[in-house]
């Protein structure tokens, strides 16, 4: 292998026919895609057809590293799996970490490519380049903690494991993978593609190693990069209370999306606010792979009915689902709502939107409360929340419905109800909200997978960071930029931002390391790679952003094929429609054409349907989807 950085071999294994083939990584899909998302994009687009149901056989699941992974560079303990999501039918991917990720390269292996459907319930073990399928009857329908518990006790217990639970075998659309016990590839459904391949888990042990091309300036560059996180304002908030920090400021912009995004004020916020979570919860600290900060914080319930249970999480993301936008302030309930997911191996996210949605539905006599196997849904009721997470991850009664994601549940009860999904594209909205954050209004409507809170996020016009905006956008473009309610210049900011991420996102490392303001940017990665993999080019920011450019574009070809358009990059009508009714941005909507014809124009994609155009794919050296899309009747003319 010319690079280093890399194992420099990849595994495809084959479901149906119970087949490993060990294979030579290709020096080209280095070069041109660097690794993580950039392998995943690059393999999918080229083993699917296009249309493929996702829960058949014919779906592919990656599973990739990067690069850095399991150096010493900070936050290189993330992993990637990617698939066709069954949950929006289009590109599927999510990131988690850990340590599984690491220990996946010093086993011997760069990326893993899952193939077909076993004929009964299967596991993978991966013991120092050496692959098994075994046999995993005892194991289905076992939770993920009594599953890897299981699998380490069968294999080596300091195996790192990553598996489905029974929302993964009953093929809920928005079922996890989950790592390490608690870290989730959530969001669109990666486990429901385990689950219809019958892969019930993956299980890693290595003892090898990670050999960069430039030791000396590598350990430089990590020594600094480690000294900055450290002194990071934002590192050290992370550090303290982990994401539940971001309560309290949501609460005060106005956009803590509450009762299914009827609002962005949330009168129960002060009983979830971090100070009130370390201080009453709060058991220790955790951290993923070479990361000082320990943003993972673990809770436990004293007293009450959901007592005794000692967990990682929730995440803000939990809260919000389970909290604010179920209008629950009850912190217990919340915690035992993240523990089951993380134990069902469910998205906690669209779990607690589809509960939202349909308790919404109930409220407004759109759906009887005959039809929802006798719970009393309302706001803050919990008790009723939690039998619904139950009933999702086993698919019964009403759960079966929910379990389709609020899209299909919208559009099989019919009635009015589609107005009250809050979802992009079938992925349902995480805890922003377009109304009060124009930029997030942008990034949710055309990210590849739907709405993306981590792909495209700018919180520059909310935080206030001139200095950083002014640099990377002008200082003329500032009293718009900064404005989270001007529409001006939001495109060029998610543009920017999208390509910046994607190649975080190649590399994979943590989202907040380079989120706002960043602790390093791409002029570090510029810095970083070449000493990791030894090619020069990599020590190119325009190469870098060329890259990540290549990646989004081919993502959206990728989608392209499955019928995506303009049409398709929309925000929930709630949204556009109906304004903000209270906190600072009431009154306020989303002007999202505007901003989507700046921000075709800036990618080089065709205003009327948002499709790259021939000169952009040509520029970014994708000639096989120039050919593609012109066979398909696609491409812009």
């Amino acid at each position: 292998m010319k690079y280093k950085g890399y194992v420099g071999r990849y595994a495809l294994i084959d479901l149906t026919r119970q087949s490993i083939h060990i294979e030579p990584l290709d020096e080209g899909l280095a070069r041109n895609y660097i690794g993580g998302s950039g392998f995943a994009a690059r393999i999918l687009y080229d083993m699917l057809r296009p249309g493929i149901d996702p829960l058949s056989p014919e779906n592919v699941v990656v599973v990739a590293t990067g690069p850095l992974t399991g150096t010493l560079w900070p936050t290189t303990g993330r992993y990637m799996m990617a698939s066709k999501s069954p949950l929006t039918g289009i590109w599927g991917e999510s990131h988690a970490g850990g340590h599984f990720g690491p220990e996946l390269k010093y086993a011997g292996f760069d990326y893993l490519v899952i193939t077909g459907r076993s004929e009964r319930p299967t596991y993978i073990y991966i013991d120092n380049g050496r692959i098994e399928l075994r046999r995993a009857e005892h194991l289905w329908g076992l939770n993920v903690h009594e599953a890897t518990d299981a699998i380490k006790e069968e294999t080596d217990p300091n195996a790192h494991v990553a598996c489905i639970g029974q929302a993964g075998e009953n093929l809920v659309r928005f079922a996890s993978v989950i790592s390490d016990y608690h870290r989730a590839h959530g969001r669109t459904g990666v486990g429901a593609v385990w689950g219809s391949k019958r892969l019930k888990a993956i299980a890693v042990r290595g003892d090898g190693e990670v050999e960069v091309a430039d030791l000396e300036k590598f350990m430089e560059l990590v020594e600094d990069a480690h000294e900055r996180v450290l002194k990071h304002p934002q590192a050290r908030d992370l550090a303290k209370y982990g994401t539940p920090l971001l309560v309290g400021y949501k609460q005060s912009i106005g956009e803590f999306p509450t009762k299914n995004h009827w609002t962005g004020v949330f009168d129960g916020a002060k009983e979830l606010m971090a100070e009130v979570l370390k201080e009453r919860f709060w058991v220790r600290d955790r951290a993923c792979f070479s990361c000082r900060v320990q943003c993972k914080k673990v809770y436990t319930v004293k007293e009450g009915r959901y007592a005794g249970i000692v967990s990682e999480g929730p995440e803000y993301e939990g809260i919000y689902s389970f909290g604010s936008n179920l209008g629950n302030s009850d912190f217990p309930s919340i915690f035992y709502a993240n523990y089951l997911c993380n134990n069902y191996g469910l998205d906690a996210i669209s779990t607690g939107c589809v509960i939202a949605f349909l308790t919404e539905c109930v409220e407004r006599g759109i759906v009887g409360r005959d039809e929802v196997d006798g719970l009393d849904l309302k706001w803050g009721n919990h008790e009723a929340f939690i039998e619904l997470i139950h009933k999702i991850a086993k698919r019964e009664g009403i759960g079966d419905l929910l379990a389709e994601g609020v899209k299909r549940a919208s559009e099989k009860i019919g009635r009015g109800s589609e107005y009250y999904a809050i979802h992009v594209k079938g992925l349902e909205v995480s805890g922003q909200d377009g109304r009060t954050h124009r930029s997030i209004g942008l990034s949710h409507a055309v990210a590849s997978r739907g709405a993306d809170h981590l792909r495209g996020l700018v919180t520059v016009d909310q935080l206030g960071y001139e200095e950083i905006a002014a640099k990377r956008w002008g200082r003329d473009k500032l009293p718009d930029i900064c404005n989270p309610y001007s529409e001006k210049w939001k495109a060029l900011a998610v543009k920017t931002t999208e390509d910046v991420y994607a190649v975080r996102d190649l590399l994979i490392v943590c989202w907040y390391t380079v989120s706002w303001p960043p602790i390093y940017w791409i002029e570090d990665f510029a810095k970083i790679l070449p000493a990791a993999t030894g090619e020069e080019a990599f020590g190119r920011v325009e190469e870098l952003l060329k890259i990540g450019e290549r990646v989004v574009n081919l993502e959206r070809c990728f989608n392209v094929r499955e019928g995506i358009t303009r049409k398709d990059d929309r925000l929930p009508r709630r949204f556009i429609e109906e304004p903000m009714p209270e906190g600072p941005g009431k009154g306020q909507t989303v002007n999202l054409d505007l901003m989507l014809d700046e921000y075709y124009d800036l990618r080089g994609w065709d205003r009327k349907t948002g499709i790259p155009r021939k000169e952009t794919l040509e520029r970014l050296g994708l000639i096989e989807e120039i050919e593609d899309l012109r066979r398909m009747g696609r491409l812009p003319e």
